[in-house]
Formats: structure tokens, C-alpha cells, sequence
């Protein structure tokens, strides 16, 4: 006979199945990339046809706190983005072609305000909000092993 989970083992059970579909990409179905910035490794999910940059973090509760979402566009442009839609805090890196970080955005959740690049760029990296200040990383600093388009 199996003895019930406590509530704890549970709750861990579930945030550990969150965190680990999430990192994997198994809810989106979208490809996860490995980014580094210093000592830092980032899961990001790919979000590099339309529809999936449209819908990005929408309707998610929670992201894990190495994961994030890589945008990617096919052209250059002051890509803005906003919060609607989106539950959880977010911080938002515009990323030159080499990678340099133009600048950096905090978003608040279910927001509309436009969070725009200082400058063309063809992507943008999506992380938990204070990720970045958090790690002393800012603009100047280099994500590396952005995909090629």
C-alpha cells in the first residue's frame, strides 16, 4: 500500500516538474539553446518564428531562476515588447548581432508600457526580473552562442 505524500513532498514534487518542463522547453515545444554570460549558463527557449515571439512568457506562473526566452528576429529593428498577458516579472537584454548587450529593461507583470532597444537589434533575451543586476551584468557585457540566422 502506498503511503500519501505529505504536503511539502508534494509541493516539491510539482515546483520540481514545473522547473524541469519549463528549463526543457516540453510545455512550448519550443527548442532550448545554452547561452553563457561569464560564469553564467542560460537555458533559453527559442522564440524564432512569429507566433512564438508573439505569445513569448504569456500565461506562465513561474520560470526557473537560469531560464529564460531568446528572442529572435529575422531584421534588424527597434523590437519593443510589453507585458500583456504575462504574470511574472521579467527583465529584458537587447542583444547587438556579437552578442553586446545594448540595454537593459525591468518589466513589471501585466503591464503595457513599451520596453524598447537604445538601437536596431535582431534579438532580445528574457530573463526573471533583476537577473542581470543581480549578476553585475549590463550593458557592455556579452551573451555568447546566440543562434545565426
Amino acid at each position: 500500500m502506498l503511503k500519501p505524500l505529505h504536503h511539502s513532498a508534494l509541493a516539491f514534487f510539482l515546483a520540481f516538474l514545473t522547473t524541469f518542463t519549463l528549463a526543457q522547453g516540453v510545455n512550448t515545444g519550443l527548442a532550448v539553446v545554452e547561452l553563457k554570460t561569464g560564469i553564467y549558463r542560460i537555458q533559453a527557449e527559442l522564440a524564432d518564428t512569429p507566433q512564438a515571439r508573439q505569445t513569448g512568457l504569456m500565461n506562465r506562473s513561474a520560470m526557473p531562476t537560469d531560464a529564460g526566452m531568446l528572442f529572435v528576429f529575422d531584421q534588424k529593428a527597434t523590437h519593443c515588447f510589453w507585458m500583456s498577458n504575462t504574470k511574472i516579472p521579467l527583465a529584458i537584454a537587447f542583444l547587438a548581432d556579437d552578442g553586446k548587450i545594448v540595454n537593459i529593461e525591468e518589466m513589471q507583470a501585466e503591464t503595457l508600457n513599451n520596453h524598447c532597444p537604445k538601437a536596431p537589434v535582431r534579438y532580445a533575451l528574457e530573463m526573471n526580473q533583476r537577473w542581470f543586476s543581480q549578476r553585475a551584468i549590463g550593458p557592455g557585457s556579452v551573451i555568447q552562442g546566440l543562434p545565426r540566422k
